[in-house]
């Protein structure tokens, strides 16, 4: 048998039956839509930063050929060839056995990155010395651009906007 007591009703006094209104369903539906779209517009790439990426991933490639050539005291050359196709750039002076990326890794529609070693001399030398001069590459995709360098002695690395100018 039912009792008055506070607590015991099934339905709070002056309400009835206990949910959620169609207003704010609609509600948590339209933040829930916003918080998705803010998470996916702030995880996109921007084509800087996939040049950037892809700038760092020569720098290591620059400094495990630089490696090779001293460990086995090589001479060993990276340059650009975008007249091959199927091969953006290669190492030439390295063992067979080794075997560098010689492509991009560039996405679908993209347009195609051009790789400029500064100097004139068209080619990086990595080794066998421990000291290699100062060299450095420009990597350019539309009018974007970012530079890999090293001075000789530090290893290469992304160049900032300033030493870029220099």
């Amino acid at each position: 048998m039912p009792t008055s007591a506070p607590g015991n009703s099934p339905h709070p006094a002056g309400r009835g039956t206990a949910g959620f209104t169609l207003v704010e369903l609609l509600v948590v539906v339209a933040l829930v839509a916003l918080a998705s779209a803010g998470v996916g517009l702030s995880l996109r790439d921007s084509a800087q930063d996939r040049l950037e990426r892809e700038a760092l991933r020569l720098a290591s490639l620059l400094e495990n050929a630089r490696a090779q050539a001293r460990a086995a005291a090589l001479v060993v050359v990276w340059r650009p060839t975008p007249e091959i196709p199927d091969q953006a750039f290669r190492f030439t002076g390295l063992p067979a056995s080794s075997k560098l990326p010689t492509r991009w890794l560039a996405a679908d529609g993209e347009e195609p990155l051009v790789a400029e070693v500064d100097g004139g001399r068209g080619v990086l030398t990595l080794g066998p010395e421990p000291l290699i001069g100062a060299q450095r590459v420009t990597l350019r995709r539309g009018a974007q651009q970012v530079s890999v360098g090293t001075d000789g002695l530090q290893p290469f690395a992304l160049l900032d906007a300033e030493a870029r100018a220099q």
